[in-house]
C-alpha cells in the first residue's frame, strides 16, 4: 500500500512537472530571423520580443543564419548549417518558417524549379520529429530595395510568396502573411537598409505572431459539409482551403481558416473576390471564416437583398455566428448597406472601401462623378425602373439608412481615397459621415490622400483588422500586455549607440542609493525632464523642475517612445522603488493614442500602469495625470482622443490614488494650446510649458 502511494505521488509530480513545461518555439530563418543590423540582437531580434510577448509558459529559440537559402543548390543552403541540426534536436512544439528572401538572389534563383521540392523537404523533416510539432510558414516580408538589387523584391512578391501559400494549401499547414505588415511605403525606422527590419520593425513582427499563436481557440476549423457540398470545387486562397459551389444557381465560395476563433465568426464579402485580399487573410489567421455570396450586376436591389438572406440563413443554421462582418468595395457599399438596412440585428459591423453610397453619384454620374452609361443601364434593370427619373427620385440608397445603422449602433468603418473622381468622397462617405456625427454615431473614416479609387483597402490592413476585432469583441489590448520596448534611434534623445534596453537598465542604475521627494515616470516627455540620467541627451525640464522643488531631490523614468505596455514592464521589471520616492507622477499614454490604439484601450492601459504603480509603491503618494493634452485646438483628431482617455479615467474607482487631468493648465478659454508652451507637433512641451508643469507637480506634491 505504501508503494502504491509513492508510486501515485511520484507520477503525479511528474505530471505536474510535465505540466509546467514552457511550449518549445523554434524560429528557423535568415538574416531577418537572426537579427542582422539589430543593435543587442539578443534582446531585439523578433524572437526575443516574441519571447517577452509569449512570456515564461513559452521558450522560443532563435536558429535564424544570415544569408541562407531554402535551395539546396543555393549558394548558402539552410539545411547545411548547424543551426538547422540544432533546431531538430530542440524537438520544438512550434516550428516558425521564414526562408525564401536569399532564394531570389540571381545565383540561387536560376534553380527555383527546385524551391518547392527543397521546402517540402525542410517542412518534412520538422513534421517528422517526436515532439510532432505544429508547423506554421512565413512569407518574407516585403524588401524595398531598388531595382537591380541582388535581392529581388519583385520575386519575393509574385513568385516566393505564391509558392508559399501553396505549399501551405498542400500540406494543410498554417501559414502567416508576413509580407504587408510594414506596408508599401518604406519607413526608414522600420527597415533601415530596406531589408533587414529594426528592432522596432522586429516588435512589428514579434506582435503579429503573438496574435496568431495565441489566438482564443485550440480547435481546427469545424466540419462545414452542411454548407459546402460534396461536389464543391476546392481551391487554394493564400495557402487557406477554399470551397466554391453553386447554391440554386448562385455561386457562392467559403473560405475556412486553419483554427477557427471561438463563436465562429464570419465575414461576407461583396463584390470583386481575392481583390487586395490583406484584410480577408489577416481575419483568416484570427480565426474567421471569409465568404461571398454572387449579386454580380444587381447594385444592391432588392433581388441582391433576398439572395444574401437566404444565404446568410443557411450560413446561421450551419451554426455559423448569427452578426457577420459585412465588407463591400466600390459598388459593393450598396449590397452591404442595402441588405444592413433590413437586417441591422444580423450585423456585427460594416467595413465598406470607397463605397457607392447614392446611385445618382455612381453609376448615374449626376455629380463630380462621370458614372457609367453601362452600369446605369443594368442597375435600372436590376431595380426594375422605368427611367432615370425613377432612379433619380429612389429614397433607399446606403446614404438614406444612417439613422439605421446609427439606431443599431452598427460599427462602421469606410477607407476612401481623397483623389478618388469615380467615387466621389464628397458625394459617398462624405455625406454619410455627417449624417453619423448629427446622430452621435461613431464612424471611422481613414482617408489615404492623393489617391483615387484604385488601389483599394490599406497594404497593412493593421487599422482595418483590428476596427473588426474590436467590434466583434476578439481584439487583444495592447496596451495591458507587459513588454519590453524597442526603440532605436537616436531622434529618441539618447547617447550615441543606446537602445531601449540600455536606456531602461540606466534609469535602474540611476535610482540606486537614492532617496527621492519625487520620480517622475513616463516618456518622451517626462524624459526630458532629464534629472542626473546619463544615458540622454535632452535636459529641457530640469531647471524648472529644480528651481520648483529642489535639485537632487528628484529623478525622471521617462523613455521615449514608451506606451503603456512598455511602462507596466519597467514598472514590473525595473525596482523602482528602491528610491523609495515620497511622491510618484504618472504621465502616460499619447503614444498609444498617436498609434492605432483606441481610446478606450489606452485609458485601460493607464489604468493597468496606475494599479501597477500602486503595487510597487506601497507608501508613496501617487499621482496620475494620463496623458498630457496634445493637438493645438480643441478639435484636433488627437486632443479629441486625449478628452475621450480623461472622460474615462474621471470616472474609475483609483483606490489611494489621486488622478488629476492636466489639460486646463495649458489652454486658455477657447481650449486652444497657449502660445509658447508646446512645439511645432503640439505633443512635445517647450521649456515654458516644463515651468508651469514643474510648478503645477510641485503644488501637487505639498498638497
Amino acid at each position: 500500500m505504501r508503494y502504491l502511494i509513492l508510486t501515485l505521488t511520484f507520477l503525479l509530480c511528474i505530471t505536474d512537472l510535465a505540466a509546467q513545461k514552457p511550449v518549445k518555439v523554434a524560429c528557423v530563418g535568415n538574416s531577418i530571423t537572426y537579427g542582422a543590423g539589430i543593435i543587442n540582437r539578443e534582446k531585439n531580434c523578433y524572437p526575443a520580443q516574441l519571447q517577452a510577448y509569449l512570456g515564461d509558459n513559452w521558450e522560443v529559440r532563435n536558429f535564424g543564419v544570415s544569408g541562407r537559402t531554402t535551395l539546396s543548390k543555393g549558394d548558402h543552403p539552410y539545411i547545411e548549417t548547424d543551426a538547422y541540426q540544432q533546431s531538430l534536436s530542440y524537438q520544438p512544439d512550434i516550428v516558425l518558417i521564414k526562408l525564401g528572401t536569399n532564394d531570389t538572389k540571381p545565383q540561387n534563383w536560376k534553380y527555383k524549379e527546385d524551391f518547392l521540392k527543397d521546402y517540402q523537404t525542410l517542412i518534412d523533416s520538422y513534421r517528422a520529429l517526436g515532439s510532432h510539432p505544429r508547423v506554421v510558414l512565413l512569407t518574407p516580408v516585403r524588401c524595398f530595395l531598388p531595382e537591380g538589387s541582388s535581392i529581388n523584391s519583385q520575386l519575393i512578391e509574385k513568385e516566393v510568396r505564391p509558392m508559399l501559400e501553396e505549399l501551405a494549401w498542400r500540406n494543410d499547414l498554417e501559414i502567416i502573411n508576413m509580407f504587408n505588415i510594414f506596408g508599401d511605403d518604406w519607413k526608414s525606422y522600420l527597415m533601415p537598409d530596406k531589408l533587414h527590419p529594426s528592432s522596432i520593425g522586429a516588435g512589428v513582427m514579434a506582435k503579429k505572431i503573438y496574435n496568431f499563436l495565441t489566438l482564443n481557440s485550440s480547435l481546427q476549423a469545424k466540419s462545414i459539409e452542411s454548407v459546402v457540398p460534396r461536389d464543391a470545387q476546392k481551391f487554394n486562397f493564400h495557402g487557406y482551403q477554399g470551397y466554391e459551389f453553386y447554391d440554386k444557381g448562385v455561386l457562392c465560395k467559403v473560405v475556412k481558416p486553419y483554427i477557427e476563433a471561438e463563436g465562429r465568426p464570419w465575414v461576407i464579402r461583396a463584390r470583386f473576390w481575392n481583390h487586395e485580399p490583406q484584410t480577408d487573410i489577416d481575419l483568416l489567421e484570427q480565426g474567421f471564416y471569409i465568404t461571398y455570396c454572387d449579386v454580380t450586376d444587381m447594385y444592391g436591389s432588392d433581388k441582391a437583398v433576398r439572395r444574401w438572406d437566404r444565404f446568410y440563413k443557411k450560413m446561421v443554421k450551419a451554426g455559423f455566428n448569427k452578426k457577420v462582418v459585412l465588407e463591400g468595395m466600390s459598388r459593393g457599399g450598396l449590397i452591404v448597406y442595402n441588405w444592413a438596412a433590413k437586417n441591422a440585428d444580423k450585423v456585427a459591423c460594416i467595413y465598406a472601401d470607397a463605397p457607392v453610397m447614392d446611385i445618382k453619384s455612381w453609376p448615374m454620374g449626376k455629380g463630380g462623378s462621370t458614372g457609367s452609361v453601362n452600369d446605369t443601364r443594368k442597375l435600372l434593370a436590376a431595380y426594375g425602373f422605368k427611367n432615370e427619373g425613377e432612379a433619380l427620385a429612389w429614397k433607399r440608397n446606403p446614404l438614406d439608412y444612417a439613422s439605421v445603422i446609427a439606431k443599431a449602433k452598427i460599427p462602421v468603418i469606410h477607407v476612401v481615397g481623397d483623389a478618388d473622381a469615380v467615387v466621389p468622397v464628397d458625394e459617398n462617405t462624405a455625406v454619410f459621415e455627417q449624417q453619423m456625427n448629427k446622430l452621435n454615431a461613431p464612424i471611422t473614416v481613414i482617408h489615404k490622400p492623393a489617391v483615387g479609387h484604385h488601389p483599394h483597402s490599406l497594404n497593412n490592413p493593421e487599422m482595418i483588422v483590428r476596427f473588426i476585432l474590436t467590434a466583434t469583441g476578439r481584439n487583444k489590448n495592447d496596451c495591458v500586455h507587459p513588454v519590453p520596448g524597442n526603440e532605436f534611434r537616436t531622434t529618441a534623445g539618447w547617447v550615441e549607440g543606446a537602445d531601449w534596453y540600455g536606456v531602461a537598465e540606466e534609469i535602474t542604475e540611476t535610482l540606486q542609493g537614492k532617496k527621492l521627494k519625487l520620480l517622475l515616470l513616463g516618456n518622451s516627455i517626462t524624459q526630458a525632464w532629464g534629472g542626473t540620467r546619463k544615458a540622454i541627451t535632452n535636459f529641457k525640464g530640469k531647471q524648472a523642475m529644480d528651481d520648483a522643488i529642489g535639485e537632487g531631490v528628484w529623478e525622471s523614468a521617462g523613455i521615449s517612445g514608451d506606451r503603456t505596455q512598455h511602462l507596466l514592464w519597467r514598472l514590473q521589471h525595473g525596482n523602482y522603488n528602491v528610491c523609495r520616492p515620497e511622491n510618484v507622477v504618472i504621465a502616460i499614454g499619447i503614444n498609444n493614442l498617436g498609434g492605432t490604439d483606441t481610446p478606450e484601450d489606452t485609458a485601460e492601459g493607464i489604468i493597468a500602469v496606475a494599479n501597477e504603480a500602486r503595487r510597487q509603491f506601497p507608501n508613496s503618494h501617487i499621482i496620475l495625470l494620463g496623458p498630457y493634452p496634445a493637438g493645438k485646438e480643441k478639435q484636433a483628431a488627437l486632443r479629441i482622443k486625449c478628452d475621450r482617455v480623461h472622460d474615462i479615467l474621471s470616472t474609475y474607482p483609483f483606490h489611494q490614488l489621486e488622478y488629476v487631468n492636466p489639460t486646463g493648465w495649458y489652454v486658455d478659454d477657447n481650449e486652444t494650446i497657449r502660445e509658447g508652451l508646446y512645439g511645432n507637433d503640439y505633443i512635445h512641451m517647450t521649456s515654458e510649458g516644463y515651468k508651469i508643469t514643474a510648478e503645477k507637480i510641485a503644488t501637487l506634491i505639498r498638497k
